[in-house]
């Protein structure tokens, strides 16, 4: 299936299907929501700065393309606008929640690791652990219709191989007037941080535990008592 976005695009689908999820007592979006959504500090990279102005005119070219419908009513006089991009009545695009939450992120961050996924996915799907968004990736390179994402190679520095969408042409990117800049968007993910902080402890006190529970088991081979505490 050949959809070509552009970053424009994708930023607005991308807000338009975490919006759906996260918050759909406010879904569909007026366009001054559809904006904020596309200019928020948290969750995306870059951070934009887009007017009003910019993001009707993306979603005029979505709707042209039946990935974005527009409507009035829902109790108010305000156009309010809603994606056609997957899993709706309009589409054969099709995504399981995972998928779905893989795209989203990727739409809205750019390439990243399984492991930045997990963590950035956490408000849209679940992920139990990495080995289960290597999979979902996997799924999504490997479709009949697809691929949907390809991995690319490892950079220094990183642990992992980042992945990325294929609903766009990778060589185009945001245009520098229209992003802020890094240490803005450095201060503004304070609930990120916080959220990979926290997955992390979870994930330092499942190895504890583990450990204990070796060091229990050894103890018990060797004929040891157990340490004070640990009856």
């Amino acid at each position: 299936m050949n959809i070509d976005l552009t970053p424009y695009e994708t930023r607005v689908i991308g807000a338009l299907l975490e919006k759906e999820i996260t918050t759909p007592e406010q879904y569909p979006l007026s366009l001054n929501a559809l904006t904020n959504a596309c200019n928020q500090k948290s969750n995306r990279e870059p951070v934009l700065n887009l007017d009003e102005n910019t993001v009707q005119q993306t979603v005029d070219e979505l709707v042209k393309k039946h990935l974005v419908s527009a409507q009035t009513g829902y109790g108010s006089r305000v156009t309010k606008f809603q994606h056609r991009f997957c899993n709706t009545n309009f589409g054969v695009l099709k995504f399981s929640e995972q998928e779905l939450g893989i795209v989203c992120a990727l739409f809205l961050r750019g390439a990243q690791t399984p492991g930045e996924l997990r963590t950035h996915t956490y408000r849209l799907c679940h992920f139990s652990d990495v080995q289960q968004v290597e999979a979902a990736l996997e799924q999504l390179m490997e479709r009949e219709d697809g691929p949907f994402v390809e991995k690319l190679e490892r950079q220094p520095g990183r642990r992992g191989a980042r992945y990325r969408h294929l609903f766009g042409d990778a060589a185009t990117d945001f245009p520098a007037g229209e992003t802020l800049g890094n240490a803005e968007l450095d201060s503004s993910t304070d609930v990120e941080r916080l959220t990979l902080l926290e997955q992390r402890v979870d994930e330092l006190e499942l190895e504890l535990g583990l450990l204990k529970d070796l060091l229990q088991h050894l103890s018990a081979k060797a004929g040891i008592p157990a340490l004070h505490g640990e009856e």
